[in-house]
């Protein structure tokens, strides 16, 4: 069960015990806005990082959409995952529930992180982290291109403009040697209209 306090919605979610992990695939990794003990590198299965749930708060308006990465279903994604002590856990949670469940258009959930260049008995933990929610009206699915990067040039929300929180996305996953063809190709079309 759940209840709704103001505008999110608290998941029924029991966190781990001790330390709690956090994964991060998009603004998280370069804006993550909480304290941590450690950050490292890691991969989760079964989902993918793409462009695909609208934003009607951080990156646009429910008038003028924004488009933000989600995980998606299929495949694999490379991102960051930090460790909070156990101490902070509960606030840390609160913050981005609070952050990333502004809408339903994601779903908190607890994912099984491998870590890169961790020893062989402490390869995987369990991490929060926050899946498109395929079934809420704010889920994109899979837009060409053109269409992405047409609806990015124009939106802009409560913490800023669509077209820079792309290229911050391609600036961190480049920063870390990882390569988005989707997300390049989308800031290419963004940085043409540009000039």
């Amino acid at each position: 069960m759940t209840i709704r306090p103001g505008h999110y919605t608290i998941p029924a979610l029991t966190l781990p015990p001790g330390d709690l992990w956090v994964f991060g695939y998009g603004s998280v990794m370069w804006r993550p806005g909480f304290a941590h003990a450690e950050q490292r590198v890691g991969r989760v299965y079964g989902y993918h990082r793409a462009l695909c749930v609208w934003s009607w708060v951080h990156r646009g308006t429910r008038a003028r959409p924004g488009l933000v990465l989600g995980l998606d279903v299929g495949g694999s994604c490379q991102g960051i995952a930090f460790r909070i002590p156990a101490a902070d856990k509960h606030e840390v949670a609160d913050y981005l529930y609070r952050r990333e469940l502004v809408t339903d258009g994601y779903q908190a959930t607890l994912h099984r992180v491998h870590l890169d260049g961790a020893s062989p008995d402490a390869r995987a933990v369990m991490a929060l982290t926050f899946r498109a929610n395929r079934r809420h009206p704010q889920y994109a699915g899979k837009l060409d291109h053109r269409h992405a990067a047409d609806t990015v040039r124009r939106a802009r929300g409560l913490s800023g403009a669509n077209p820079d929180y792309v290229a911050s996305a391609v600036q961190q996953l480049q920063a870390m040697g990882i390569a988005d063809r989707h997300l390049q190709e989308i800031n290419l079309i963004l940085q043409e209209n540009e000039d």
